[in-house]
């Protein structure tokens, strides 16, 4: 884990890469687009590829609950953000598995006892970035859903997601559509999540 030192400002990012490659696609994408922010607004940086961090273990319902440093290093970061950065690649037509495995952990944490994690979630800001092969955003549906029905589930905000088309290394910067959405990604207005049937 690594973190940009910068001052105290009223927004702190996360950015949380879940590719199995370092350096990809969708880390420079997000890297292009954390550059945009003020220089005040301090930048952590999670690699969960180099993470030792085991499988999620349902432990909802045990009587003791034990995590491991790597772990609670990374729910401290975690409830330590205003604003979370999904960075994953597009496989299989949703979030990589390391990704998942990094949201599995919140079910996880909801249960930690004295940790209030919905509560101190609430409101804060889930946005996502991804490149993948196919042109067609459509496709990404299923990424999209996730990281949206998670954000409502937490009472989160929902900065929507940042795409980017490549498949070969540094392809991406290629993608001029992509690069010039990531000047102002971070500006958007992030709207309360909201699940499809709430909209509806």
């Amino acid at each position: 884990m690594t973190t940009d030192t910068a001052p105290v400002t009223d927004r702190s990012f996360l950015f949380v890469l879940g590719s199995s490659r370092a350096d990809g696609n969708t880390e420079i994408l997000a890297r292009a687009a954390a550059e945009q922010l003020p220089a005040g607004v301090p930048q952590h940086w999670v690699d969960l590829n180099t993470l030792s961090l085991p499988d999620f273990q349902d432990g909802r319902h045990e009587t003791t609950w034990s995590a491991g440093e790597t772990e609670e290093e990374l729910r401290r970061a975690t409830l330590a953000a205003t604003d979370v950065v999904i960075a994953s690649p597009l496989y299989w037509y949703t979030v990589s598995a390391q990704t998942k495995r990094y949201l599995d952990y919140w079910s996880g944490w909801l249960t930690v006892p004295g940790s209030d994690f919905k509560e101190r979630m609430a409101g804060r800001t889930l946005w996502g970035v991804t490149v993948m092969a196919h042109e067609q955003e459509a496709v990404a549906d299923g990424l999209v859903t996730t990281l949206n029905n998670s954000a409502a589930y937490m009472g989160m905000r929902f900065g929507g997601v940042l795409f980017g088309n490549g498949s070969r290394p540094g392809q991406v910067r290629n993608d001029e559509r992509a690069m010039v959405r990531a000047k102002t990604f971070f500006q958007r207005e992030a709207p309360l999540a909201r699940f499809p049937y709430e909209e509806a």
